[in-house]
C-alpha cells in the first residue's frame, strides 16, 4: 500500500510538470496589470518611507533634551512640508526633466502627464488612451511621489545634527534651498541619467545621493553653528549631554527600520514581473541582515572600547548598517550584506570620539550614520557589488564637493544676515520656550508661566 501510495503520488507529479511544460512560453503579465503593479509598489514603497520622517522625529525627540523636544518635533514635520511644496514646485523638474548632464529643466509645477489626464477624464477610455498611459509602466506621480520622499530623508539628516542651538526660521531657510535646488542637481547627475550616470557610477537607493547629502549639508552647518554651550570644555574634556528619553529614540530607530525597506526595496522600481519581485526579495533580506549586523556589531565595539554596552550606540548602529547597504542592496550572496552593516556600525562607534575631538557638535550622531556610512557603503559597490572603484569614488567625490561647498555659501549668507544661532539666554533656557513659548513636558515644571 505505501508503494502504491508514493507511486500515484509520482504520477500525479509527473502530470503536473507536463501540464506547466504544454503552457505558453511567453505567458507574462499583461502590460496593464504591469502598470498597476509598478505604479502601487511606487505607492506603497513612498507611504514607508513617508513614515520615515516619524522615526526621525523621534529618534530626534529622544536624543535631545526635554527642553528642545517640542522644537525637534515643529523642525521634522515642517521640513518633511516643505520638501514635498519645493519638489512640487521645481526640484523634480531640475532633477529627472530634460537633464543635458549636469541640471535638468527649470520648469516649475509638476503635474500629472497629458496622457493621464484624458484618460481619467475621458467619458468612455478607448484602447488607445489606456495604451498611451499604460506605455510609461508606472503613473507619472506615482514616481513623483516616491522621489518627493527621499528628498525629504535628506532634510531630515539635518535636523538632528544641529539640535538644540539653530534658529529656527533660518534653518527652514536652508531647508527650502537643499529640497529645491541643492540635492535635485546632484541628483540629475545620476538618477536622472547624468554625467555620472554616463561613467557608470551606481548608488542603487542612495547611500550618496541621499544620505551622504544629507550628511554633508549636517556637517558644514555643524562647523559653522558650533557646538552646543558646555559641550566642550577648555581643558579638550568631552561633557557627555544625555538624551531625554531613549525608549523613543529606539521606537523612532524601529520606525526607521521599517520605513528602509520601502526605501531600499522600492527603488527596485518596478514590481511588474517575476524577475523584479524575486530581486526585491533579495533586496528585503539584505537591507534587515545588514541592519541586524550594525546593532551586533555596535554593541560588541562599545563593550570592547567603553567596557559598555550603549544603547544609543546600538540605535545608531542598525542605521548604520541600513545607509551602508543602501547603495547595493541587491548582493546575491546575503553574507556580503552582513560584512558592509558590520563595517557600517563600526565606522559609526570610532568616528563619533573623533568627531569630538574635532569639536564638531553633532547631537544624534547623524554624520557618522549618514555621512561616513553613506560613503563606506557606496565604496562597498565598487569592493562587492561588481562596479567600478575609481567611479565610485569620483561620484563621491563630485557629491562632497558640490554639496558641501552649496551648503556653505548657504549656512554663511545665513549667519551673516539674519543669524543662525539662538541666544546664550535662549539656549539655557531651551529652544520650546525659547522660540515656540511651550514646552512637550509641561508637568515637569508646575504650574509656572511659560511666558
Amino acid at each position: 500500500m505505501k508503494h502504491l501510495h508514493k507511486i500515484v503520488l509520482a504520477a500525479v507529479a509527473a502530470l503536473g510538470l507536463a501540464a506547466v511544460a504544454a503552457l505558453p512560453a511567453a505567458a507574462a503579465v499583461e502590460a496593464e496589470t504591469a502598470f498597476v503593479f509598478n505604479s502601487f509598489s511606487f505607492l506603497v514603497a513612498g507611504f514607508l518611507v513617508m513614515f520615515m520622517a516619524a522615526g526621525f522625529a523621534m529618534l530626534e525627540a529622544g536624543l535631545v533634551r526635554s527642553k528642545n523636544t517640542a522644537t525637534i518635533c515643529l523642525k521634522n514635520i515642517a521640513l518633511y512640508s516643505v520638501a514635498g511644496i519645493m519638489y512640487y514646485l521645481i526640484g523634480y523638474s531640475l532633477m529627472y526633466v530634460d537633464v543635458g548632464g549636469w541640471i535638468g529643466s527649470f520648469s516649475v509645477l509638476y503635474n500629472p502627464s497629458e496622457a493621464e489626464l484624458a484618460l481619467i477624464n475621458a467619458e468612455e477610455a478607448t484602447e488607445e488612451m489606456v495604451a498611451a498611459v499604460v506605455d510609461n509602466g508606472y503613473s507619472v506621480m506615482s514616481d513623483w511621489f516616491f522621489q518627493m520622499v527621499f528628498v525629504a530623508t535628506t532634510a531630515s539628516i539635518v535636523s538632528g545634527t544641529l539640535a538644540e542651538r539653530i534658529k529656527l526660521w533660518p534653518f527652514m531657510i536652508f531647508i527650502v534651498v537643499l529640497t529645491a535646488i541643492i540635492y535635485p542637481i546632484q541628483g540629475a547627475w545620476t538618477w536622472g541619467g547624468g554625467w555620472l550616470s554616463e561613467r557608470g557610477f551606481s548608488d542603487f537607493a542612495g547611500s550618496t545621493i541621499v544620505h551622504s547629502v544629507g550628511g554633508w549639508a549636517a556637517l558644514t552647518g555643524a562647523i559653522i553653528l558650533g557646538a552646543r554651550k558646555g559641550k566642550y570644555g577648555p581643558d579638550g574634556r568631552v561633557n557627555p549631554i544625555p538624551g531625554s528619553n531613549l525608549p523613543l529614540a529606539t521606537l523612532g530607530t524601529f520606525i526607521l527600520w521599517l520605513g528602509w525597506f520601502g526605501f531600499n526595496g522600492g527603488s527596485q522600481l518596478a514590481l511588474g514581473s517575476a524577475l523584479d519581485a524575486a530581486a526585491m526579495s533579495i533586496v528585503f533580506v539584505n537591507t534587515n541582515l545588514a541592519a541586524a549586523a550594525g546593532v551586533v556589531v555596535a554593541m560588541a565595539a562599545t563593550q570592547v572600547i567603553y567596557k559598555k554596552v550603549d544603547l544609543t550606540m546600538a540605535l545608531n548602529g542598525a542605521l548604520a548598517g541600513l545607509v551602508s547597504i543602501t547603495a547595493g542592496p541587491d548582493l546575491q550572496n546575503h553574507f556580503l550584506a552582513l560584512i558592509v552593516g558590520g563595517i557600517g556600525a563600526l565606522i559609526v562607534v570610532l568616528a563619533v570620539p573623533l568627531l569630538d575631538k574635532l569639536k564638531i557638535d553633532d547631537v544624534v550622531g547623524a554624520i557618522p550614520v549618514h555621512l561616513f556610512a553613506g560613503i563606506w557603503g557606496t565604496l562597498a559597490v565598487g569592493i562587492f557589488g561588481g562596479g567600478s572603484l575609481v567611479t565610485q569614488i569620483v561620484g563621491i567625490v563630485a557629491v562632497g564637493i558640490f554639496v558641501a561647498a552649496a551648503s556653505a555659501i548657504v549656512w554663511l549668507a545665513l549667519k551673516f544676515t539674519v543669524g543662525i544661532r539662538v541666544s546664550d539666554e535662549e539656549e539655557d533656557l531651551g529652544l520650546d520656550r525659547g522660540e515656540l513659548g511651550l514646552e512637550a513636558y509641561p508637568e515637569f515644571r508646575g504650574s509656572q508661566s511659560l511666558v
